[in-house]
């Protein structure tokens, strides 16, 4: 397995690491997976995959880009603009805007620069949090010609999340603005990571609340783990996520459809059945059996790749 990568690689398909700029000249880190028998004088659809907040491209999007290029897809994954191996100081600062931007600047690259990509069949799936930064670009994109969100989050609607009152919200904006004189007078920005350097072994994990568990299961033991995704952002990243909505222009991604895949026992089921109820048709909710949020990280029994398969089929055409 190539380091850091959560699952080996198809023996049908091959990954090339590649770089690029988004439009605000900043440098993105991705991989182009292809099947190995690609015929590159012909064109194919594309898809882009997006990580969960957080995450970066050698863990969730590389099981997705690993089953879907050997489908008949042209994946292209990626690291967020501040994380992994792309470009932006000061790192793990979080921004929905350019996190959003990240999908286009994607369209942008397979658009023009790989030859075998049919620019008019691009589609892209956000797992967790980028499903809300992948609605937000389909929103304003439309070379974006279909969306799939797994295990969807919007984190730009944390203070619902929180279920915070004004007098909550209040004091947390004055918590984050009292955040930014020390980080102005550190010279740089608090980051508190989530997750050990080196992942626990599985009996070792600490006995935390329900949800900081299933985030351990995943990214802190060796199912999920990447030292480049040590969890969340600086501590003032969650400034821009109170004065920004991914959801509010996502009735606007119509007539282009979209697919809400989501665990019947996840967590975050109430996140895709929001944006389902915001979201004009065509647009289909699709629920997995016996699966947690974690799970359409990475479980190829529960990802359902038939149904991602057909609907992109059917959609880029």
């Amino acid at each position: 397995m190539a380091y850091g990568y959560i699952t080996e690689l198809n023996e049908r398909v091959e990954r090339k690491h590649v770089r690029y700029s988004n439009r605000y000249g900043i440098a993105i880190a991705a991989d182009l997976y292809t099947a190995k028998d690609l015929d590159e004088s012909k064109q194919y659809p594309a898809l882009i995959v997006g990580a969960p907040y957080g995450g970066v491209k050698e863990q969730g999007p590389c099981v997705y880009a690993n089953e879907l290029a050997g489908r008949g897809f042209v994946v292209l994954t990626f690291d967020q603009v501040y994380m992994g191996e792309s470009a932006g100081e000061p790192r793990r600062v979080s921004s929905p805007e350019l996190f959003a931007e990240s999908f286009s600047a994607a369209v942008d690259y397979l658009g023009t620069k790989v030859p075998f990509v049919d620019r008019e069949k691009i589609g892209v799936i956000g797992i967790c949090g980028s499903g809300g930064f992948a609605l937000s670009a389909a929103s304003v994109d439309v070379r974006i010609k279909a969306v799939a969100t797994a295990s969807m989050y919007d984190i730009s609607n944390g203070r619902d999340m929180m279920n915070l009152n004004k007098e909550q919200i209040d004091e947390m904006k004055k918590q984050l603005c009292e955040q930014r004189w020390k980080d102005f007078e550190n010279g740089e920005p608090e980051y508190i990571p989530a997750f050990p350097e080196t992942p626990y072994a599985d009996d070792e994990l600490p006995e935390t609340d329900p949800l900081t568990n299933e985030w351990n299961r995943f990214y802190a033991v060796r199912r999920g783990h990447h030292p480049n995704a040590r969890g969340g952002f600086t501590t003032t990243s969650n400034l821009a996520m109170m004065q920004f909505s991914c959801l509010n222009y996502v009735h606007e991604i119509s007539p282009r459809p979209i697919l809400f895949v989501v665990g019947d026992r996840a967590h975050s089921k109430s996140f895709s059945e929001t944006a389902y109820e915001k979201a004009a048709e065509p647009k289909e909710i699709y629920e997995v059996a016996d699966a947690e949020h974690i799970d359409l990280y990475d479980r190829t029994d529960r990802i359902p790749f038939d149904k991602l398969e057909a609907f992109f089929k059917d959609n880029l055409k």
